[in-house]
């Protein structure tokens, strides 16, 4: 599973590469840390799954949405405000996890969430 991290703060990008890594069923294709460069990483690098940080500088996500329509890549959206979640998932998010979850139940969210889309 090729995995795209989309989030403005390195320490988190960070901690998901490390975390993520010890999975043998991930491969991390890349890290972006503003939406201006979102599409064209999508492009090059076709992930299967974008962990999108929801409050991503330089991104409307609903916009993202619209401009890359049906896609098969599976969408997680991820926030540390829950309030975000039925925007997430009405804009086109796949799947919502809060950012304070802990990491084993993080685990399990993303690959719940990967499975319902596949």
């Amino acid at each position: 599973m090729r995995i795209l991290f989309a989030d403005g703060r390195p320490q988190v990008r960070r901690a998901l590469r490390l975390f993520l890594e010890q999975q043998p069923e991930f491969e991390i294709v890349g890290e972006v840390e503003a939406g201006t460069a979102l599409l064209s990483v999508v492009e090059e690098q076709a992930p299967d799954v974008i962990l999108l940080d929801w409050e991503l500088p330089g991104l409307d996500p609903q916009q993202l949405f619209q401009a890359l329509g049906p896609s098969p890549i599976t969408w997680i959206a991820l926030s540390s405000r829950p309030e975000s979640e039925a925007a997430a998932l009405a804009a086109g998010a796949d799947a919502f996890i809060s950012k304070s979850e802990p990491t084993e139940r993080f685990l399990e969210m993303v690959f719940g969430a990967i499975r319902r889309e596949r």
